[in-house]
């Protein structure tokens, strides 16, 4: 057995851990959409009112069983990709680390839902489904897989989540290796405590607005 194998079987978690996270999933997601059912209308006709254009954004990224639409409130112009690939220095810093400080391409009512959070609320629908969880490592594209290197196997051995260490943690204050390092030390130290301790900083972190972009 390789070295990584021998990894991935001393990490694996116990049946029961699993199905007790899987229920904190569908209960704290499905609470959730029932709940905050009135923000997401609110938030959808507010998206609609600025430009006209779709209320969701699909992000395609990668988990446990392959590749899968992430659904978040679109925060940028219709056109956001377009921009993207036309501009080579803000294409220069979004492939360093996959995120930009001061995004030209977010909308008036994207920086309100970035600095809140609330642009995720549809990972809820994710987390339904058994494509997320509510917390574990970030969600990530295809092409980030390589920033993690030989972990990048141990990485899609769980679901990515909504909140997680880095987001509690790191935020948009950390480098993109110190986020790969954060992902990799919850995957091998994984705990339903540890999950718990994030779900209840969650909030926190959110009404502080801090490292969001």
């Amino acid at each position: 057995m390789s070295s990584t194998m021998a990894e991935l079987a001393v990490l694996r978690p116990n049946s029961l851990s699993l199905i007790v996270k899987r229920l904190i999933d569908l209960l704290g997601a499905v609470l959730g959409i029932l709940i905050l059912l009135p923000t997401f209308l609110v938030i959808a006709i507010l998206i609609k009112a600025e430009d006209g254009g779709p209320v969701f954004h699909r992000r395609r990224v990668v988990g446990k069983k392959g590749e899968f639409d992430l659904f978040k409130f679109r925060s940028m112009c219709v056109n956001a990709d377009t921009v993207l690939q036309n501009n080579p220095e803000l294409l220069a810093e979004f492939q360093k680390n996959y995120k930009l400080v001061n995004d030209p391409r977010v909308t008036r009512t994207g920086r309100f839902l970035r600095k809140t959070s609330l642009d995720e609320l549809p990972q809820l629908c994710n987390v339904i489904v058994g494509q997320m969880s509510l917390v574990g490592p970030r969600s990530i594209t295809h092409e980030e897989l390589d920033k993690y290197g030989q972990m990048r196997h141990l990485l899609l051995t769980v679901k990515p989540g909504m909140s997680g260490y880095w987001q509690t943690e790191g935020r948009q204050k950390v480098s993109y290796q110190e986020r790969v390092n954060m992902d990799i030390r919850y995957v091998q130290n994984w705990t339903l405590l540890w999950d718990l301790r994030i779900l209840l900083k969650t909030p926190q972190v959110v009404l502080k607005g801090e490292g969001a972009h």
